[in-house]
């Protein structure tokens, strides 16, 4: 099957998809987000005939450009495990090694029946499908993953020649690169996509970006926040303490020594797989190399050229980390109360004075402590695109005029520099408020189809009740632009 050349193509990404999460009877907010009344499955089937009426009944290459599925957040586990099972992944969700990965993706296929058919189906019509990893979909590495969807999809001979699996990019019909980006976001980039596997104690796991641990170790515990926001989970001191009392006070009374323990465990395993070397073996490194470059319509040369232009990970910082785990204010709290104990038995052993004594000094800290606060904004919830320099030697490397992203969730489409940029947006369960009655519903891909010229114009369109809209707003939202 020739993926070299494609007339149309839809790209989108960050669905998200993920195990239904039973409805809590007690508290019936707990990861609302995540019950099955959200899932759009048969939005999904919809917009893929929309595609095909767009198309003119020609063959379309869509893009499953990462965060397809979301492993990060798969808290099910096996009533009968043929692995041990630790505490911490009964708590936080199973690590990342072949076997657990190979179960969650199991539930999630199992859980989106819908999906899977509407996905076969649009293939067996004579159009392919492409999956790219992202971070939250990172297991993918793992064979017996992809096996499983394979089998899941259940596609007859000549149509599994048009499913294809690529690690980070993808270029497209030679005019078109596309990436999920998280390869250039320092919280949740992979370290080493060509050797991403790590040895640990009798096993073999993936090495996961700062990011994917935050959501594992932190929210997971935190089932009120949506992770599919950033607004829902970073907020000032205040936000958190307003938030507290409306909902989680009576459901999640000790949240404070959650989100500590959430912490902790993120920084230190943050930090051990920093330290843990990678999985390499010189001899076959090339043979990787030129798999990835045919997957991807691409040579060698470009796998290690794009290689090159990865953030650094920020796993490398730890008080920048800590800045992010609010970690660093638990310290500042802790030395202060330490310090202030020990003048405090110091004089009562000379004075005896009451005990009360000893919230005059928190007091008179407290200000400078609230200073320190606000003057700390999370980089994390910064807009996290590529910069001119990296779309312009990413398209230099290609050959390409147009990059195409995800992962930031935010639609996007402009010229930087010499490249047109454009980001997918999102199909996620987002929504601002902890209720869910404030929807995100972006459901918005990139459609390239071809001009009168021969060359090919890129559409940020929105699919919404069964038809697709251009997005007003923005340096070129809702115009076309040919390359």
């Amino acid at each position: 099957m020739d993926f070299s050349r494609a007339t149309h193509t839809a790209i989108l990404s960050d669905l998200h998809l993920c195990e239904a999460e039973p409805v809590n009877p007690k508290y019936p907010l707990w990861k609302k987000f995540k019950t099955r009344a959200f899932f759009y499955d048969d939005v999904f089937g919809d917009f893929l005939k929309h595609l095909e009426e767009k198309a003119g009944g020609e063959p379309i290459e869509i893009i499953l450009n990462g965060d397809i599925f979301d492993f990060d957040s798969v808290m099910a586990q096996p009533e009968e495990p043929i692995f041990r099972v630790s505490w911490m992944e009964r708590k936080r969700g199973l690590y990342p090694r072949a076997e657990r990965s190979h179960f969650k993706i199991k539930k999630i296929l199992e859980d989106h029946p819908e999906f899977i058919v509407h996905l076969r189906d649009f293939i067996e019509r004579g159009h392919r499908a492409i999956f790219v990893y992202g971070n939250h979909d990172l297991e993918m590495h793992f064979p017996a993953v992809r096996e499983e969807i394979i089998a899941a999809l259940a596609l007859s001979p000549e149509a599994k020649d048009r499913l294809r699996f690529t690690d980070w990019f993808y270029i497209s019909n030679q005019d078109t690169l596309i990436e999920h980006g998280n390869q250039y976001d320092p919280y949740c980039v992979c370290e080493d996509p060509l050797n991403p596997f790590i040895k640990g104690y009798n096993s073999i796991s993936l090495k996961l970006p700062f990011g994917n641990l935050a959501c594992r170790y932190i929210v997971n515990g935190m089932g009120f926040f949506n992770p599919h926001v950033d607004s829902n989970y970073i907020m000032n001191l205040r936000q958190y303490v307003l938030i507290f009392f409306r909902y989680m006070a009576r459901a999640q009374p000790m949240i404070v020594f959650t989100w500590f323990f959430g912490a902790v465990s993120t920084l230190l395993y943050a930090f051990a797989d920093r330290l843990a070397s990678p999985i390499r073996n010189p001899l076959k490194i090339e043979d990787r190399v030129d798999d990835i470059a045919r997957r991807a319509n691409a040579d060698p040369r470009m796998v290690r050229e794009l290689r090159e232009l990865f953030a650094a990970p920020a796993s490398s910082h730890p008080w920048l980390l800590m800045r992010e785990l609010w970690l660093d204010r638990a310290i500042m709290i802790f030395f202060a109360f330490f310090v202030i104990f020990q003048l405090f038995s110091f004089i009562r052993g000379v004075y005896q004075i009451s005990f009360f004594w000893v919230f005059i000094p928190l007091f008179l800290l407290l200000p400078f402590f609230l200073f320190y606060s606000r003057s700390v904004t999370s980089l994390v919830s910064g807009y996290k695109e590529p910069d001119e320099r990296v779309l312009t030697m990413a398209g230099s490397i290609t050959k390409v005029k147009r990059i195409i992203f995800g992962h930031t969730h935010h639609a996007r489409h402009e010229m930087i520099g010499p490249i047109e940029h454009l980001n997918s947006g999102c199909w996620s369960p987002a929504f601002l408020d902890i209720e869910c009655t404030r929807p995100i519903d972006q459901k918005t891909y990139v459609w390239l189809s071809p001009t009168e010229a021969g060359s090919r114009q890129a559409e940020l369109l929105q699919f919404r009740d069964g038809t697709s809209s251009p997005i007003a707003g923005g340096d070129r939202d809702s115009r076309r632009a040919t390359t």
